[in-house]
């Protein structure tokens, strides 16, 4: 039988290169010299001094021939946009919702929502909080309550839906609280927190039960919905035949609302929105949409990202995009594995995420060993990740030291069609490096750190 090209062994990428941006060489003298003018913080490193970046997946990928014509067709009109009208219906289209409203990115729809509900002294549940989520829930007053799967910090052992909620748990949290003191649910698709891992649309439809018992809106964070969605045909049952984009709609079906950092899964550089049924609660986020990022037709964006998202979130739903996309991410995790690299199992969709406290046991939490791996693979290799653990999300005891945070993660982001195999490949080399000489490793500790999300200014040293 003729073989199609996704039936064979080996899985290419579904583009062709058409524009290239020269990688920033450095030696290792250099980059020494870089780390300590940039007081061991990677997001204070200057993006040509990078070799490969994968500090996040957030409006670093490439976008498509496409998109690009569709940028010089954007509407700069200040209001009723034709870019606006395009955008808004793609996002109904996709979500079924009614009420759409732009942003600039993901943390100004998290900020307007939870400015608008009001909700001091309440409680937002979900899977897991990603950092700008919850520190926009505290910021408004509420408290962040996160209730991830059993075995989900479980980072060695495998399962196909570790991103999932504990539902049992929520609903015993409502119980005990009173479901007039929880404000909303927010559920994670997929989760970034703790590996990028997948939500299953059985754990979905269980969540949108316990919240429609209590009277709780339900909304997604979508940024990463497609892979999601893709994640779902390959490992739950009765999906497999289910078009990707039939089971990204029924996950929106079930939700009262959604906000999306376009950045990811739309395959944009900046953008985002806030969408829901609820016509009150929309009018209010609508106000502080014009107080605080622009009028209700463009909210911080020019015609032309709206433009570009709309086409963006047409094709991140082409499931050959969408096979090489969660594969790469296998490869890597494959490759950090076969040295001896531990990593949250199995591969997320945007990423890998390495175990930093198993794999640097000589290095305590309160001396941040995700940082100083993070740091490590730049001054070796060029290579710019991020840490996910006490320096991210360690709390602080009354003298302002930081408490450990219950992980201790490196993510790997992977920027949607920018890297070849042969970069992933080299990734790979540099930190089979390390896995070889991590004693030499040393700890980090503060030398000043602001109090919330402390992990993107702070200024750090070599412990002493």
């Amino acid at each position: 039988m003729k073989k199609t090209s996704w039936q064979w062994k080996t899985i290419i990428e579904p583009f062709k290169i058409k524009t290239v941006e020269p990688l920033g060489f450095t030696s290792r003298e250099e980059r020494e010299r870089i780390l300590e003018t940039a007081h061991y913080n990677l997001f204070n490193i200057k993006a040509d001094k990078v070799l490969i970046d994968m500090l996040t997946d957030s409006g670093t990928g490439a976008m498509s021939a496409e998109q690009w014509a569709g940028i010089m067709k954007g509407d700069e009109s200040y209001a009723g946009a034709r870019s606006f009208y395009n955008f808004e219906m793609a996002i109904k289209n996709l979500t079924g919702l009614e009420e759409i409203i732009p942003v600039h990115q993901g943390r100004a729809a998290e900020k307007i929502l939870f400015t608008a509900l009001a909700a001091k002294e309440k409680y937002v549940i979900s899977n897991s909080h990603f950092d700008t989520t919850r520190a926009n829930v505290e910021a408004s007053g509420a408290i962040a309550m996160d209730f991830p799967a059993p075995g989900a910090l479980d980072f060695d052992k495998t399962g196909p839906f570790k991103g999932n909620a504990d539902v049992e748990a929520m609903e015993k949290f409502i119980k005990e609280k009173g479901e007039k003191n929880i404000a909303m649910c927010i559920i994670t698709v997929t989760n970034n927190s703790l590996g990028g891992q997948p939500v299953s649309m059985e754990n979905l439809k269980s969540v949108k039960k316990i919240c429609d018992k209590y009277g709780i809106p339900m909304f997604l964070d979508c940024a990463r919905f497609a892979e999601n969605a893709y994640f779902i045909k390959l490992r739950e049952r009765g999906y497999s035949e289910t078009p990707v984009e039939e089971i990204a709609k029924e996950m929106f079906e079930l939700c009262d609302g959604a906000m999306m950092s376009s950045k990811k899964d739309a395959l944009v550089n900046i953008g985002g929105f806030l969408a829901m049924n609820d016509r009150e609660l929309s009018l209010k986020c609508r106000q502080i949409l014009i107080l605080t990022e622009g009028f209700s037709t463009y909210g911080g964006l020019a015609g032309r990202d709206l433009e570009a998202i709309a086409i963006g979130l047409k094709e991140v739903l082409n499931e050959e995009y969408l096979q090489y996309r969660i594969r790469s991410s296998q490869y890597l995790g494959e490759g950090l594995l076969k040295n001896g690299i531990p990593i949250v199992n199995p591969p997320g969709g945007h990423g890998v995420y390495i175990n930093a406290k198993k794999f640097l046991p000589h290095i305590k939490p309160q001396q941040f060993p995700g940082q100083a791996l993070a740091c490590a693979l730049y001054l070796e290799g060029g290579i710019r990740t991020v840490e996910i653990g006490t320096l991210m999300f360690g709390k602080r005891d009354s003298k302002g030291n930081f408490l450990p945070a219950s992980m201790e993660l490196v993510r790997m982001a992977m920027p949607r069609r920018v890297y070849t195999q042969s970069h992933i490949d080299y990734v790979i080399e540099v930190a089979a490096y390390l896995a070889k000489n991590k004693k030499s490793i040393k700890g980090l500790e503060i030398v000043e750190a602001p109090l919330v999300l402390s992990h993107f200014t702070a200024k750090l040293k070599p412990a002493s």
